[in-house]
C-alpha cells in the first residue's frame, strides 16, 4: 500500500512503500540521500546499498520511482522522519538534465518573469511555487462557501457570443462557421437575466479582453467572479455583501495557511474591527489626494492608479483595513446597465480595492425596462439588434431592483500572497505577448 509524505513519521519502525518523483540527491560522508516529492511533500531517504545507489546512475530530477525502506524517526528530515535500507523501483527515468533547479527559490523579480513562464511546466513543480495556487484553489473554495451559505446558485454561461452588441474594441473577434462571433469579456447579460429565476446567482469563469496593455495589472484572459442579486434594498445591501464575503475568503485563507502565507512573505491581514469595510465617494478621494500630493485629480472621472493606491494606503493606516471602497462615480462614468443618482449627479456604483489595487466593480442596475431602453438609445445603442432581444426580454417580464459584481481572482490571489505581478498570480498566463505554453 502505498504511504503519503505526511503520513510517513505515523510509521516509525516499519517498513513502508512510497511512490514519487525524484525531487534531489546529494552525496553526504558515503551515504546517498535522496528527497521523493509526492502531493503532500517530500520525503527523505537513505540509501547505502550501493547496488540501489547505481540504479540512480545517470537519471535525472523528475524520474518517477517507487521506494521500500523502514521508516526511522529523523528530527533533521521533512516531517520528522527519514526511509533506511531502501530498495528502489524505477518506474518512468528522465535522463534529460532539467532547464531549472526546481529545488531552489524560484526568482519573481520582473526581469526574470519570461523565464519563469516559460518554464513553467518545470517551476511549478517547486514547492514553494505549488503554495501560490493552493492558495489560489483555497480562496475560490472560501469565495464559493459563502456565496453558497447566503442562498447564490452557481452558473455556467456562453464563452462565444455574437458580435459584440456594446460596441468598443477591446473584443476577440473569430470566424463561427459562416458567422462572426467573440469570446465574452463578462457574463453581464446573463448573470442579469438569471436573477429573473434564482434571485442570487454566481460564476466563476474566464473572461477575455483585448486590452493592448503591457502591464502588471492586466491580463487578456482572467479568472472572474461575476454575482448578481436581486430584490436588493439599496445599494449598500450589495456593497455589503461583496465586502463580507471578500473579508470571509481572507479570514478563512489566512487562519487555515497561515504557514504557508508566511513562507511567502505575505502582508499581515488588516480587516476593519466592526466588519465594515470603510467607504469613500470619488470626489471625496480626489479631493483628499490632491490635498496630500499637489497633484489636482478633481476633474478626473475615475481614479488614477496612484490614488487607487494612496487611499489603500490611508486606509490600512488610519483605519485598519487593507479593504476600502470607492463610491459615487460621476454620471458620465455611467453604463446604460448602471442606476444613475441624476439629482446627485452620480453612479450607484462602487470599487473595492484591496492593497492598493482594484478587485471588483459593484454596480446597482437600472431594473426598468423603459428606463433601459432609454439609456441605450442615450448610449447610442440599437435596441433592436439582435444582441439584446433575450437580454431586453428579462426586463420586460419583470426584474426586482438588483446588484452584482464583477470581481477579479487573479488579482485578489496577487494581493493576498504580496506579489507584484498579476501574471504570477496566474498558471499559464495570457497578455499580449504570450500565447503558450
Amino acid at each position: 500500500m502505498r504511504i503519503l509524505s505526511s503520513d510517513v513519521a505515523a510509521h516509525a519502525g516499519k517498513t513502508i512503500h512510497i511512490e514519487g518523483w525524484l525531487h534531489k540527491k546529494r552525496l553526504l560522508g558515503g551515504l546517498t540521500f535522496i528527497s521523493v516529492r509526492d502531493r503532500r511533500g517530500l520525503v527523505q531517504v537513505v540509501i547505502k546499498d550501493k547496488d540501489e545507489v547505481e540504479k540512480l546512475r545517470g537519471l535525472q530530477i523528475g524520474t518517477v520511482l517507487a521506494v521500500d525502506g523502514m521508516v526511522k524517526e529523523e528530527p533533521r528530515a521533512p516531517g520528522g522522519a527519514e526511509l533506511h535500507d531502501a530498495k528502489l523501483t524505477i518506474m518512468m527515468p528522465v535522463t534529460d538534465e532539467p532547464l531549472i533547479e526546481i529545488d531552489k527559490p524560484i526568482q519573481h523579480k520582473a526581469e526574470n518573469l519570461d523565464t519563469l513562464f516559460e518554464n513553467r511546466v518545470l517551476n511549478i513543480r517547486n514547492l514553494q511555487e505549488q503554495k501560490i495556487f493552493r492558495l489560489r484553489g483555497q480562496l475560490t473554495k472560501a469565495i464559493r462557501e459563502f456565496l453558497d451559505d447566503n442562498e447564490f446558485v452557481e452558473i455556467d454561461t456562453p464563452k462565444l457570443l455574437a458580435e459584440a452588441t456594446e460596441g468598443g474594441a477591446e473584443v476577440f473577434k473569430l470566424d463561427y462557421f459562416d458567422k462572426t462571433a467573440t469570446l465574452a469579456q463578462s457574463p453581464q447579460f446573463y448573470k442579469q437575466i438569471m436573477v429573473g429565476a434564482y434571485e442570487r446567482v454566481y460564476e466563476i469563469g474566464h473572461s477575455y479582453r483585448a486590452e493592448p496593455s503591457a502591464t502588471t495589472r492586466h491580463l487578456t484572459e482572467l479568472t472572474m467572479l461575476d454575482i448578481e442579486m436581486g430584490f436588493v434594498k439599496d445599494h449598500d445591501e450589495v456593497l455589503d455583501m461583496v465586502g463580507d464575503m471578500t473579508q470571509y475568503a481572507l479570514k478563512t485563507v489566512y487562519d487555515k495557511f497561515a504557514d504557508d502565507l508566511k513562507s511567502l512573505n505575505a502582508p499581515e491581514l488588516l480587516l476593519p474591527k466592526d466588519g465594515k469595510v470603510p467607504r469613500f465617494t470619488i470626489a471625496e478621494i480626489h479631493e483628499m489626494y490632491t490635498k496630500a500630493t499637489k497633484t489636482d485629480t478633481t476633474n478626473e472621472k475615475d481614479l488614477i492608479p496612484d490614488e487607487e493606491r494612496w487611499i489603500s494606503e490611508h486606509a490600512r493606516k488610519n483605519l485598519g483595513s487593507d479593504l476600502v471602497f470607492a463610491i459615487e462615480f460621476p454620471i458620465e462614468a455611467a453604463k446604460f446597465y448602471h442606476k444613475v443618482d441624476a439629482e446627485r449627479g452620480v453612479v450607484m456604483w462602487g470599487d473595492l480595492l484591496f492593497r492598493g489595487l482594484e478587485l471588483a466593480t459593484c454596480p446597482l442596475r437600472e431594473n426598468d425596462y423603459d428606463k433601459m431602453i432609454e439609456q441605450m438609445t442615450k448610449a447610442g445603442l440599437d435596441v433592436t439588434h439582435e444582441g439584446f432581444r433575450y437580454y431586453l426580454q428579462a426586463f420586460k417580464y419583470g426584474l426586482p431592483l438588483h446588484g452584482g459584481c464583477g470581481f477579479g481572482i487573479d488579482r485578489l490571489v496577487e494581493k493576498t500572497i504580496g506579489l507584484a505581478n498579476v501574471k504570477e498570480a496566474t498558471l499559464f498566463p495570457r497578455d499580449i505577448n504570450r500565447l503558450t505554453p
